[in-house]
């Protein structure tokens, strides 16, 4: 059977590993210079925040020297990837749950070092957070990461798109996928076939969030429970399929993968996007790129759609993780002042509530904080969140997003047959799920 790039890139790693973890044999004093390499994703208000805490971590630690690099969201996967393939990955790093997994499952990155951060073992560090949040990086028994952040999207809405429409934004946005296809030919504005204006559209780059929720409303799962079974539930992946053939441009053409990301226009006021999916990172950059609409009544979040006749105990939404993960190959004593520094960073978490992108650290009791309630809307938020599953991860779930997003654009744009593109899907998921 042929095997899939990712386990090849796997292979490669864990010999060059063998190589790295040799030349870190010599443990350095705790005086000796340590560099940390410290990779993550863009976000200008973390980004001021971590700066901050590093300074602050440096001057207590004259011997570190930490550097950080931001990448794009969508290309840091590939990028942590590639190096480590080269035996360059970085010392620190955080992608989300489906992109970091594989590297647990193969010995890729370090258990934390508990003693180091004043944690007696696993099960003290779990209880500090909310209920299963550290399930995902836990693996016979060890944890695997801290978490920076767990993010649910809702619908953030235009209102004077819906004035513009002579909608009525509080009585008339979409609490179902059923009403939103209705709603769109009344939001959308088009030029000949052009579409100048957009009821809503999806972030296609990053299918998974949005798509896992609609997929279990419908009936499809990607694992079934035994783990050995990819894609169960045929009829209702062949329903969610068909819902995206029919919003794409080989449907009603409401909207397109090829089309530039949603969320991108709604912090504009532009009258050319009604509702854009996003979690509550989306709130700072309204802020910074429109101040005035940022401060006006005119925008607010509505909550994630449900499907009509959805299971009522299927999730209303799913969250994504994100984990800082220290590289294996580092010596003990690099991991050790590795741990030390993520845990004095993730020891603020209503610094990054408030200063950091409105990011949410999942430490019990955060949910509850006046920092918190004083979101705008923050209940549609925590609705949601009650109500979610934390998305796919495994040692598959790099190769199912991709597949994800195949069968999504073939049926969009394509012109392939839900049926046929389930099969195409069910057919190559098996394949990558039978090789693990």
């Amino acid at each position: 059977m042929k095997k899939s790039l990712f386990v090849v890139f796997l292979a490669l790693v864990l010999v060059g590993s063998l190589f790295a973890q040799a030349a870190a044999e010599a443990k350095p004093e705790s005086n000796e210079p340590i560099t940390i390499e410290f990779w993550t994703h863009e976000d200008a208000s973390r980004q001021a925040l971590e700066e901050k805490f590093i300074a602050e971590f440096e001057a207590t630690h004259p011997n570190v020297k930490i550097n950080r690099s931001v990448f794009s969201s969508t290309k840091i996967p590939e990028i942590v990837q590639t190096a480590y393939a080269a035996g360059k990955g970085p010392d620190i790093f955080n992608l989300q749950i489906s992109h970091e997994y594989s590297y647990i499952a193969n010995g890729l990155v370090a258990p934390v070092a508990y003693e180091s951060i004043d944690y007696a073992d696993a099960a003290a560090l779990a209880d500090h957070y909310m209920d299963g949040i550290l399930d995902p990086v836990t693996y016979e028994g060890q944890i695997y990461g801290m978490p920076l952040e767990i993010t649910n999207w809702v619908i953030y809405l235009d209102k004077n798109v819906f004035y513009d429409a002579g909608l009525d934004p509080e009585k008339d946005y979409p609490k179902t996928w059923e009403e939103m296809v209705e709603l769109a030919p009344k939001l959308i504005l088009r030029d000949g076939d052009v579409i100048t204006r957009r009821a809503f559209d999806f972030n296609y780059d990053l299918p998974i969030p949005q798509f896992q929720p609609m997929i279990e409303q419908c009936g499809g799962k990607f694992v079934s429970d035994d783990g050995k079974e990819a894609l169960p539930g045929e009829e209702g992946w062949i329903k969610f399929l068909t819902f995206m053939q029919q919003w794409g441009p080989t449907g009603n053409n409401y909207g397109s993968p090829v089309l530039t990301i949603a969320r991108k226009f709604i912090n504009k006021d532009n009258n050319d996007m009604a509702m854009a999916m996003a979690g509550l990172y989306q709130i700072p950059r309204i802020a910074k790129d429109n101040p005035d609409y940022y401060n006006s009544d005119n925008w607010c979040l509505v909550p994630f759609p449900r499907f009509a006749d959805a299971d009522p105990s299927a999730p209303s939404a799913s969250f994504i993780a994100h984990y800082y993960m220290v590289n294996s190959a580092c010596s003990d004593a690099k991991q050790k002042v590795c741990w030390e520094f993520i845990n004095y960073m993730l020891s603020h978490p209503i610094d990054y509530l408030t200063q950091g992108g409105t990011i949410v650290q999942p430490v019990k009791g955060i949910l509850d904080t006046p920092e918190m309630q004083a979101l705008r809307d923050s209940d549609v938020v925590l609705s949601d969140l009650a109500n979610s599953d934390c998305i796919i991860y495994g040692d598959y779930s790099v190769e199912f997003e991709a597949l994800l997003k195949n069968a999504i654009t073939q049926v969009m744009i394509e012109g392939v047959s839900p049926e046929d593109a389930y099969r195409n899907f069910k057919k190559n998921a098996q394949e990558v799920l039978d090789a693990k």
